[in-house]
């Protein structure tokens, strides 16, 4: 799997995702397996760089390569600008995001809804080209399959980004109107497979190592790409890869190392927020990887009232220690995912 002069050491990533792919996050996908890894979008308006927001967005410290960045907005030269701004702080790769399906973003004719202008989505998309093109960055590109059930364009703008120079294509089996609602549907991407010589990758409901054997299979896709999937379960992309690779199924991770897994992402986590947002922002992680075990609901509510960081951290271990005692291992309910916001 490559991605212009990159390559990876297999098929199996990390979606990005809004409030939840930041750098701790990304760290802790690509060491339980994940191949790839993409950032939270990058805003491409110049006077939002300097923010605090945005700069924890594009911290990149200690992660390791290919540092790929996403970057979203509206209008061509800004993307072009907003390219080369952070190639020139450590981005190898930059995707751009025409998938987004949030209100906050499609309102402003960013993410997915630059789908509804296929004139001004290709011209950014030849604006970054241009602009990453000296650097010798690759550019990707993220989409849904169209607007709306009667507008899916997905196919058409995938042959104009690939003659425009893209070198890779994610699609979400959605519609931006679908949102989160109903399930992703693969032919769509099936079709964009057979459109386009650059690489594939699937997105959309991919929660399980058979999901992911399946997706690759029907699509045709190159690889798969897991997001909501992942949120309290960053080992499911040691699971789908071991699987893909062997055929057989990894055994449910060990409590201890869930328990080590989880303290060490929060002191990460509070080492790029500080105290007063990173404990609160650190909260949803903590529910998404309790949720469905014993006393988890009990244990969310205590974890709501703490406003300190180190406190939040040792009832995280009691609560661990705890459950170590009922069993030596986890073993996590089939649920549904909790939604969050998907670039």
């Amino acid at each position: 799997m490559r991605i212009g002069s990159f390559e990876l050491a297999h098929n199996v990533f990390v979606a990005p995702m809004a409030g939840v792919t930041d750098r701790p996050f990304r760290m802790l996908c690509k060491q339980l397996g994940a191949a790839y890894a993409v950032s939270e979008m990058v805003t491409s308006r110049k006077d939002l760089w300097d923010s605090l927001k945005t700069s924890r967005r594009a911290n990149h410290d200690g992660e390791a390569g290919p540092i790929a960045v996403q970057i979203a907005g509206t209008d061509a030269d800004m993307m072009a600008d907003a390219a080369v701004y952070n190639i020139q702080r450590g981005a190898q790769i930059i995707d751009i995001n025409m998938g987004c399906p949030a209100k906050k973003v499609c309102n402003k004719w960013a993410g997915s809804a630059l789908m509804q202008d296929e004139s001004l989505a290709i011209s950014i998309v030849q604006a970054v080209v241009d602009a990453a093109s000296p650097y010798d960055v690759p550019v990707t590109l993220k989409m849904r399959t169209g607007w709306r059930a009667d507008q899916r364009n997905v196919v058409t703008l995938a042959r104009q980004a690939e003659s425009a120079g893209v070198q890779m294509i994610t699609v979400h089996g959605r519609t931006r109107e679908q949102g989160y609602s109903g399930q992703a549907e693969y032919d769509t991407i099936a079709q964009v497979k057979a459109a386009v010589s650059v690489p594939v990758v699937a997105n959309g409901d991919i929660d399980s190592p058979h999901k992911a054997q399946q997706v690759l299979k029907y699509t045709g896709a190159d690889a798969v790409m897991i997001g909501r999937a992942a949120q309290g379960r960053p080992w499911i992309f040691r699971e789908i890869q071991h699987f893909l690779a062997h055929g057989t199924l990894l055994a449910s991770p060990l409590v201890a190392e869930v328990q080590r897994l989880l303290l060490h992402h929060l002191q990460d986590h509070y080492s790029l927020y500080g105290n007063h947002t990173g404990v609160r922002s650190a909260r949803k992680h903590i529910s998404w990887y309790t949720h469905g075990l014993p006393e988890a609901q009990a244990f969310r509510q205590a974890m709501n009232t703490i406003d300190d960081c180190d406190r939040q951290l040792a009832v995280v271990a009691d609560y661990f220690e705890r459950l170590g005692q009922l069993s030596d291992r986890l073993h996590y309910p089939i649920s549904e995912p909790v939604l969050e916001t998907q670039a």
